[in-house]
């Protein structure tokens, strides 16, 4: 277990750092009604509608995590010229992330998740259907050498962490290039959902269980064999540590001195959304090794906030006060 007064200090530097993301941005909307009546037309519930919450999904919401953790954040990416790509920025812009160096794709629908929740006026509402907005940003166009010009503005971060959702955004080539940029010294943090594997070079990578098994190709059952294909997909990379999320069996750290590390769930195994936590393990734990954390104090820190996120409705962030409370103690 790391020191309780590192990782406090590790927390008071995040208002001094300085870090970016490159991914695929997402919207998430959120339409909430209450149930009216049962259709005449078909055995559906009618909503009256109540209204709309619009948030950063996807990569952009590891970027308003960051933000939310006091950090200095450049936002790289992609947006359509549509009412979901403002909102977005606008989301974003909100929850104190630059977007100065955003792209606008004309032709592009920017992806987006539109969850409709149902519920009485003084009760939870929950989910009653989604549709989700999937375009691919295309091959030619001219848009990814208008995101390479923007690319020296990242120089000065401390660390850069990569969001791929497959929305075309991020190639595993783009590895060398933002090395390139940032030189060796700083870190360059994955998360992949469908092609881990390929993003050769990265310092750490911070799948899912179903992604580590992915990658591996093999089911996973038990503290061994997770740490075993942990530190298989680390070596394949060429990583110096991979970060696996378990769900309500915490996390696992492997690193390049061979050790490996099983940490349990922070708090509650009893989760009340595990929407986005993965944006907050990513956002935490580059925040943390920007700020001098270890890959362990920097994974313990993550393994917190995903504690605590997981316990919020929605798409959530988890802040630095958030983390101290549940350090010393303090957190209800």
């Amino acid at each position: 277990m790391p020191d309780q007064q590192r990782l406090l200090d590790i927390i008071d530097r995040f208002s001094t750092t300085s870090v970016a993301l490159i991914g695929d941005l997402v919207l998430d909307r959120f339409i909430l009604g209450t149930p009216k009546r049962i259709s005449r037309e078909a055995p559906v519930i009618i909503l009256r509608h109540e209204g709309q919450r619009d948030v950063p999904g996807g990569a952009a919401n590891a970027l308003a995590n960051m933000a939310a953790l006091g950090l200095r954040v450049t936002a790289l990416g992609a947006l359509g010229d549509d009412e979901p790509g403002a909102a977005l920025r606008a989301a974003l812009a909100e929850s104190g992330v630059n977007t100065n160096e955003l792209i606008v794709v004309p032709g592009f629908r920017t992806p987006t998740k539109v969850r409709i929740l149902g519920g009485g006026a003084s009760s939870l509402k929950h989910q009653v259907a989604r549709y989700d907005i999937e375009d691919e940003l295309p091959d030619d166009g001219g848009w990814f050498n208008r995101l390479l010009e923007r690319l020296p503005t990242i120089r000065d971060c401390s660390a850069l962490a990569i969001s791929d959702y497959g929305y075309g955004c991020v190639e595993p080539g783009i590895v060398e290039i933002l090395r390139q940029v940032v030189g060796s010294d700083v870190w360059i943090t994955l998360d992949s959902r469908y092609r881990i594997g390929e993003f050769v070079g990265v310092d750490g990578a911070t799948p899912n269980l179903e992604e580590l098994e992915a990658a591996v190709g093999r089911r996973l059952r038990g503290d061994d064999e997770v740490a075993a294909a942990a530190s298989e997909l680390r070596t394949s990379l060429g990583a110096r540590f991979l970060l696996a999320t378990r769900g309500n069996r915490g996390m696992t750290l492997a690193g390049d001195n061979g050790n490996v590390a099983h940490m349990p769930v922070f708090g509650s195994d009893e989760v009340a959304d595990v929407t986005g936590a993965g944006d907050t393990v990513l956002a935490v734990l580059t925040a943390a090794l920007a700020s001098g954390a270890t890959t362990l104090e920097g994974a313990q820190l993550a393994n917190i906030a995903a504690g605590l996120v997981v316990m919020k409705l929605g798409t959530a962030t988890v802040t630095a006060d958030e983390l101290r409370m549940a350090l010393t103690g303090t957190h209800s």
